[in-house]
């Protein structure tokens, strides 16, 4: 029996999957959590063998629940659910420590079958994702500007983009103003962006946030 845990923010979602997994015999939901910090407590709880994880929280974004999670339960498989398609984060979440990485539109028993794979230790990669990652290898020209950050600089990214200030942000994340400033420009720099707006529709055109 692999024991699940199911992170995402909307209840309704969360009812929607843990029916559709109990359909499998060999899964069982032993948990739930709305945001990061829930996920943490279902992680230090030791009652689930894989975190099935939303990318978009209101409070903390998954990718900064992915870092906080690896960072305490390294051997924790967590796999990704995501309403954004397979280009935009899969590649960088799996360097990250993601196990794998589904879109929410995929089909529900590609979901059964991704959390069979990472419970026995092994990365899911659906086929467009194991196409992104063989483009990067071949050191394809097609590489967004955005996959050069850093992880840090893409948390940072997404929050401005989002219209969050600078003083939240690094109350939220734990940094001095002047870091995530510095982190700002570094992004600013590396999309060859010049204002919070150009970022706000840098992320919308590509699809980054909704």
């Amino acid at each position: 029996m692999i024991r699940i845990g199911i992170v995402d923010d909307h209840a309704i979602v969360r009812t929607g999957l843990r029916q559709l997994l109990s359909e499998n015999v060999d899964l069982r939901v032993t948990g739930e959590a709305a945001n990061g910090r829930e996920a943490l407590e279902l992680a230090r709880g030791g009652d689930i063998d894989v975190l099935l994880l939303d990318i978009s929280m209101p409070d903390q974004s998954g990718v900064d629940a992915l870092a906080a999670i690896k960072a305490r339960f390294p051997d924790l498989p967590v796999l990704i659910l995501s309403g954004f398609p397979e280009a935009h984060y899969a590649t960088t979440l799996l360097r990250q420590g993601a196990s794998g990485y589904l879109n929410k539109e995929c089909d529900p028993q590609e979901i059964a079958h991704a959390i069979r794979t990472v419970a026995r230790g092994r990365k899911f990669i659906s086929p467009a994702v194991a196409e992104l990652l063989a483009d990067n290898a071949a050191g394809g020209n097609e590489k967004p500007l955005h996959d050069a950050l850093s992880e840090r600089e893409l948390q940072v990214f997404l929050r401005l983009a989002k219209g969050e200030t600078i003083g939240n942000m690094a109350e939220a994340m734990f940094l001095s103003v002047k870091t995530v400033s510095t982190y700002r420009s570094r992004v600013l720099e590396k999309l060859k962006l010049a204002s919070n707006s150009d970022l706000t529709y840098y992320a919308l055109k590509n699809g980054l946030i909704q």
